[in-house]
């Protein structure tokens, strides 16, 4: 609403020619003329009336659009009737009227003054990282980096007790199981923008271990190995499952949820109502409709159009969803996109995160080009705090987590006592495709996933298995340990996450430094220290060049040499931009197996 303290205002008067003030002909009674637009809208515009205090109310009006009544442009004319009974009826439609004792306390602010300037409250954001398999030898030293670097970080883990004595008494984590779908409660994720998955499924030897898996760190050439605990279709696939499930509305998608459009052949709709000017006595009047053909090459879009006037000091028209059963979730998203096509004017997008009727609205004005389709994007950071066109300056930061309602608007207010540059009266129509939230450019991996190599070797035409590592030749008998990880890691590529896979060769207990090869394809063979992968993890998550990448990586150290640091001459830290800006889009290694898919 733009200032519906007129209402209020009309309200007061005890005159029995007002609108709202029942006489002997009947409640809210119109009087007769033509309607400012038969052809645009289903229903009839208003008629002119208007007297207050017995007084006649005249002003000076421009028609600016033949859909009006061919009378002189310019002159003195009448007020406009007001229509009661669409006022109810918007009221009724939006689940109750505005606040009264909210009306005399915007008059008492209007009546005392303009408030003083003061810059708006910036938007807060939270960052967690959630590093899952947070105990695990590469996981635990994720949780150590992102510690160092001052970075929030969140553990999923099985075992409080022994994270807590690895993590530290404080660290703050979630127990859960990703085999079990109910322990990963979405409420436990809130806040977590980021994730490292460092789970795997436990490989150990068979005739047993030391409590810490010193046999286990050695390699996996130094014994016979076995799996321990869940299985790796447990683990790697149905696992990975129940972890994205849990993350996705936290950590967001990289194109977007969809909040209103066509998707797919389906529609994603919103409870759309006309909210205009008729609710402070005006008599612009718009509706939102589905145009079957009107969108980009014939595609079905939406449709918000009306006919804008400043009559009885209205001048808006607008929709504006009904308060959605859930509020969305959008703190994993920088802004909303809205496709249209413009029509020359700036028209207003409003989000609620009250559920409240008359509340403060958080608005973006955009300008738009005539006959173009366009994508308009609103940074969540630029909406500023409105009530009643009005900038709020003690409103609370805007919070993306709990939309409630979204309003479009064509207006003849901007904020704080100026007016809209494009804005002209009468007829008005502007198709909107749809409206998504988005993810800033540029796009950063949300998700990154600890794999292997090997994975897509298991059967693979050609290939000589007594050269390769013990997993792939063992695929079979450690429960298709490689084929399961291959699997996970395609949910996460179906996913629409934003992710980094990396799949590193044989894990050792060396020291970071080394000089690291790169590949793709799921070639290569060699060794690589945990130290070095989880520095790689985190590393990839502010990384635009390692976003939806998939490689392989291992040190230039052969397995028969050491590596070791001396701790008076430590080798540089990496610059890891490097490694990732030759990687390429869309290379997994399983190419080679479209011809010979892995039997399961």
């Amino acid at each position: 609403m733009e200032s519906c303290c007129s209402t209020c205002t009309k309200l007061s008067s005890a005159s029995p020619s007002h609108p709202c003030i029942a006489d002997s002909r009947g409640f809210g009674r119109k009087f007769t003329r033509n309607s400012l637009d038969h052809q645009l809208l289903s229903s009839s515009l208003p008629k002119p009336f208007l007297q207050v205090n017995n007084a006649r109310n005249t002003f000076l009006y421009r028609r600016s659009s033949s859909r009006f009544p061919s009378t002189a442009s310019r002159g003195i004319i009448s007020a406009e009737a007001w229509d009661f009974g669409r006022f109810l009826k918007t009221l009724y439609f939006f689940n109750g009227p505005p606040s009264p004792a909210k009306f005399v306390e915007f008059l008492v602010e209007k009546l005392s003054g303009p408030s003083p300037k003061e810059p708006v409250k910036a938007m807060e954001t939270s960052g967690i990282v959630l590093v899952a398999g947070a105990t695990g030898g590469v996981g635990r030293r994720v949780v150590d980096i992102l510690r160092n670097k001052g970075l929030p970080v969140r553990v999923l883990v099985r075992n409080e007790e022994k994270a807590r004595k690895m993590l530290g008494p404080d660290v703050d984590l979630i127990v859960g199981d990703i085999t079990k779908e109910n322990t990963l409660t979405p409420e436990y994720f809130k806040g977590v923008r980021k994730v490292i998955n460092a789970v795997s499924v436990i490989v150990g030897p068979k005739e047993g271990d030391t409590p810490d898996r010193a046999k286990y760190s050695q390699g996996i050439k130094f014994f016979e190995p076995e799996i321990k605990g869940d299985s790796p279709e447990m683990v790697e696939y149905l696992g990975m499952r129940n972890l994205l499930n849990a993350v996705k509305g936290s950590v967001g998608l990289q194109n977007g949820k969809l909040l209103f459009g066509f998707e797919e052949n389906s529609l994603k709709e919103l409870p759309w109502g006309a909210l205009d000017d008729v609710v402070m006595g005006g008599v612009s009047e718009s509706t939102f409709q589905i145009d079957r053909t009107g969108g980009e090459n014939g595609a079905p879009t939406g449709l918000f159009k009306g006919v804008v006037s400043t009559a009885n000091n209205g001048g808006f028209t607008s929709i504006r969803t009904r308060n959605f059963a859930e509020p969305e979730d959008l703190s994993a998203y920088d802004g909303l996109e809205l496709r249209l096509k413009g029509d020359g004017r700036r028209y207003k997008f409003v989000v609620r995160t009250s559920s409240d009727w008359d509340t403060v609205g958080y608005t973006a004005s955009f300008d738009t080009v005539g006959g173009q389709w366009q994508s308009i994007r609103l940074p969540f950071s630029s909406l500023r705090p409105i009530f009643r066109a009005r900038t709020v300056l003690d409103a609370p930061p805007f919070d993306p987590s709990n939309i409630v309602s979204l309003q479009l608007m064509f207006s003849k207010f901007e904020y704080d006592g100026k007016l809209n540059p494009t804005f002209v009266e009468g007829a008005f129509q502007l198709p909107v495709s749809s409206i998504q939230s988005y993810i800033k450019d540029p796009v950063t991996p949300r998700f990154v996933h600890v794999s292997s190599a090997g994975v897509t070797r298991p059967e693979r035409p050609g290939l000589d298995l007594s050269k390769q590592p013990p997993a792939v030749r063992l695929n079979k008998e450690l429960g298709f340990i490689l084929t399961f990880k291959l699997k996970g890691e395609d949910l996460i590529r179906e996913s629409g996450i934003p992710y980094t896979i990396v799949r590193p060769c044989a894990l050792t207990e060396e020291p970071a430094g080394a000089d690291l090869i790169f590949d793709q394809g799921d070639n290569i063979t060699g060794k690589i220290s945990r130290e070095e992968v989880a520095r790689i993890c985190v590393a990839a998550l502010e990384s635009p060049f390692a976003l939806d990448k998939t490689f392989e990586v291992k040190s230039t150290i052969p397995f028969s040499e050491s590596f070791t640091v001396d701790p008076e001459n430590p080798p540089q830290e990496k610059d890891y931009n490097i490694y990732f800006k030759g990687l390429k889009d869309g290379i997994t290694g399983k190419e080679s197996l479209e011809q010979s898919p892995v039997p399961v």
